[in-house]
This record gives C-alpha cells, structure tokens and sequence, in this order.
C-alpha cells in the first residue's frame, strides 16, 4: 500500500504495508500483570499522562494500531495522521479549553484475536473519549461490541468490509466500503480490454468481499473470470506453488491479487513459474512501494487501487515530521480526518463523553448541511459562532449516510513503473449506497 510522493493526476472521472515491529517487554510477571490490569502491556500515551481520562472533561483519544502482524506497515502513517491532527487540535486551543491528549496499543492483525482483545482493553480502561481504529475490517468484528459496549465512537480509517455498513451506532468509517473500490477495479479490468481473469484472494472478511465485487462487476462486463470467482487461500499460507500452477493452467490475460504481505512471496511464485507479472491488478492491501523486493520492471504497468483521496504533497510533508518512519500515506488521512471529526463533535456537543461525540458527529460531517470548513481551527470559529458545519477534511468524503459510512469517497488508481513503484494516476469518485 506505498504510493509514490511524486504523482501527476492524469484525469478525474467515472462515478461509480516494512513491517514496524515493536517488541514490547514488561519487567516481571507481577508487574506485567498489573500493567495489563491498568493499561495494558502494550499500551502508550501521548500528548498527556497514561492516567488520563475522559471522566475529567478532557478529550481523549484512543487509537488502535497494528503495529504486530501483516499489517504493521500502516502503523507508521497512523500514528504520523494521530500525532498531526492532535498537534493541530492543541495548537487551536484544545477541545473545549482543555489539551487533547492520547493513548493508544497494538491490536496487530486478525490472526492475532488476543492480541486485538487485549490491546482494545487496554485502551478502554483509560476510558477514551473516542477511539481511531483498527483500519482492518476482521479486528473491527472482533473488538467493535466491546467498544459499543462502553458507549465509546469508533471511526475506522480503513475497515472496508461492506458488511460493516451500519453494523452499530457507535460505529462509523471515514473509507468507503469494498463494494465501492471492487466496484471501480472491475470497471476498470474491464476497460483495459482483460477478456479472461483470475483472482488470487486470501480468504478474509476484505479478502473475499473485495474479490465477490470485483467478479461480479467484471463478468457483468464481460470478462470470463476463469479461476477465483469462489477460491480463496489461507492468509497464513507461504507456499504459493499450487495456487500459481493452477492460476497458470487456467490460462488468465490478467490475474488480481486480493492480500496483504502474502503478495511479495505470491509474485515471486509467479516469477518462478513464468506467469506475466506485469499484467496484475492489485488492491489497497498490496498497492505498495516494491522497488527493494523485485528487479526492476517487474511491475510495470500493473494497475492498483486505494480508497481515499492521494495525499497532497504538504499533507504527506507534515506527517513525516510526525514520524520520520513514514514511507506510504495510504490511509493517512482518514486517519487524519477522523481525530478532528471527534474533537469538533466534542466541541460541537459541549462535552467530551463518547455518547456526546456520538450524537454529534453526523452533524459536524455536514449531515444536516451547514458552513463548509476545512481546518479543526476554522470550523471550531463557527462552531463558536453558533453555525452548523460541515468539515471538509483530507480524504474529501461526504458527509456521514444513515449507515455511518461517508456518503460519498474517491478510489485513486494506481500504475507501476519501472522501478515498481505505484504513482497516482487519476480518481474515480462515486457515492456510496445505504441499501
């Protein structure tokens, strides 16, 4: 999921990650247990005391990162988003006169359940205002009743399962669902003229949703999907030598890979066995940087999706400075934009409880219409002002539907050159059903 900073929009049309791992070590057995107890083995702060709490008045973010596990390379961008958002929150006075400040553990990834039970425990027990994260849909099932439970938000930066589409009021995503981008990837297999395809999916709540639109929206074009339509492999699996022998046989023009890191050692199986590496259509799980994995060429011209607006230029330049670790921005600003929808619903609602910030965030995303503003610091002037709003933020979403999902989101498409690096092509924008 690495894109170049580099990139040249080329139209705008149609309607329709290495790995950061962090070992963390509690002392002793008795010390790691009242750890656990108080915070979580795991767990951090920032902006503030681990004690805070959102039961004082302030505003308290939690943030649910994968910093463990197939995912760990988002968690760079994430954290950068968090740490810019609450400086810029801070820097314009706070929530409600009070600094915000965070707390945050590693939920890792969905093969790690424990791990994405103990890490959202640990968050609760600071009693968050609200929380950011996970951006994967399988942890989002896992933790989500937990965090409803509490009567604390959750807003997802990158949950695209569209079955998570108004699964609970305390639920909200600032991504558009999979049916959206699977929708635009097999428009745009279809239009690149594939007449036969292959999926490769790993079989996960984003794995074979992703893959059920994009089939569905392929053969409903035209194209003959010849091996993958109703397949899916282990997420755990690292021998890939049958999958790709029976791919091949199946005789594809394309092939598409629905995965996470599963994807380097996927290609290189592909390599192995002769299959054309450059005629592969890949998702936000894989559109990554691979020029330190693969010999030159080996990607060129494959096309790629993300949801979400590319990040500007001065954008990506200020999370950097958040954390110099950063090397792609997918999902950067929904991240981003889902800390200042918080804190304007903290402010808008005049407290900063997780049932106040609830009831107002519909609002604050321009639900009921209102001001268009673009900064926590401008909106929250209006705010002040008594005037509606409708915060118009990174990832230029609509505002928040009935199901809690934005009513309407870009999917940028992605094409490799040479050195198989993604850069950003053009955005396909479309809205987002309720049915």
């Amino acid at each position: 999921m690495r894109y170049s900073t580099s990139s040249t929009s080329t139209s705008s049309t149609s309607s329709p990650r290495k790995s950061v791992k962090r070992t963390l070590m509690c002392a002793t057995a008795a010390v790691a247990a009242l750890t656990l107890v108080l915070s979580g083995c795991g767990s951090s702060s920032s902006g503030g005391s681990a004690a805070s709490s959102s039961s004082n008045g302030g505003f308290v973010l939690g943030a649910l990162f994968p910093q463990t596990g197939s995912l760990a390379y988002m968690s760079p961008q994430e954290e950068g988003a968090v740490k810019l958002a609450l400086k810029n929150i801070n820097d314009a006075g706070g929530v409600l006169g009070k600094k915000a400040t965070s707390v945050s553990a590693d939920t890792s990834d969905a093969d790690h359940a424990d791990q994405n039970t103990s890490g959202t425990q640990s968050v609760l027990a600071k009693k968050p205002s609200a929380i950011i994260g996970p951006a994967s849909s399988s942890v989002v099932k896992n933790v989500y009743k937990e965090i409803s439970a509490a009567k604390v938000p959750l807003i997802s930066m990158g949950a695209t399962s569209a079955s998570l589409s108004g699964v609970d009021p305390y639920f909200f995503r600032t991504v558009a669902p999979d049916s959206v981008q699977g929708a635009v990837l097999g428009n745009v297999i279809a239009q690149d003229g594939v007449q036969k395809l292959a999926i490769a999916a790993f079989n996960d709540e984003y794995g074979t949703g992703l893959r059920d639109t994009i089939a569905k929206t392929a053969e409903d074009a035209g194209v003959d999907v010849v091996y993958g339509a109703d397949q899916a492999f282990d997420p755990t699996e690292t021998n890939f030598s049958s999958l790709v022998s029976t791919i091949k046989a199946s005789k594809p023009d394309a092939v598409a890979i629905i995965a996470f890191d599963q994807t380097k050692a996927l290609i290189k199986e592909m390599i192995s066995q002769g299959v054309d590496t450059t005629k592969l259509y890949l998702v936000d799980g894989n559109t990554s940087d691979y020029s330190d994995t693969f010999d030159k060429g080996t990607l060129k011209g494959v096309t790629g999706t993300i949801p979400g607006a590319h990040a500007s230029a001065d954008f990506q330049k200020k999370v950097k400075a958040m954390d110099s670790s950063v090397k792609d921005y997918t999902y950067a600003a929904e991240t981003y934009d889902g800390v200042i929808l918080f804190a304007l619903a903290a402010q808008k609602g005049g407290k900063a409880d997780g049932e106040t910030i609830q009831k107002n965030l519909l609002a604050v995303s321009g639900a009921d219409g209102g001001t268009k503003c673009k900064s926590y610091k401008a909106c929250v002037a209006l705010l002040k002002d008594g005037k509606d709003i409708e915060y118009v933020g990174q990832t230029g979403i609509g505002p928040f539907n009935e199901n809690h999902d934005p009513s309407s989101a870009n999917i940028g498409v992605y094409k490799f050159g040479e050195d198989n690096k993604p850069v950003f092509d053009h955005v396909q924008s479309g809205k987002v059903s309720t049915d």
